[in-house]
């Protein structure tokens, strides 16, 4: 069974060697999975590249807006 777009997943990722857990709607990781397919690169990499460009915004809220103002697949 699929969650619903709106149900909170909760997963363990590694970045920059630290392994950390993050709480994002389903639609949220679906679309960074598309975004990171799309850059040929692992979703750590690319949550890595938000956490680095991130300055003190809570990372699960960059994550979010980097979906969103990446919705072109660019």
């Amino acid at each position: 069974m699929t969650p619903e777009p709106t149900a909170f997943v909760k997963r363990s990722l590694t970045i920059a060697g630290h392994r950390t857990s993050l709480s994002l709607e389903t639609a949220f990781w679906r679309r960074l999975e598309a975004l990171a397919a799309i850059r040929r690169v692992s979703l750590s990499a690319l949550v890595a590249e938000v956490d680095a460009a991130r300055g003190g915004a809570n990372l699960s809220s960059a994550l979010r807006v980097f979906a969103l103002e990446n919705v072109g697949g660019s």
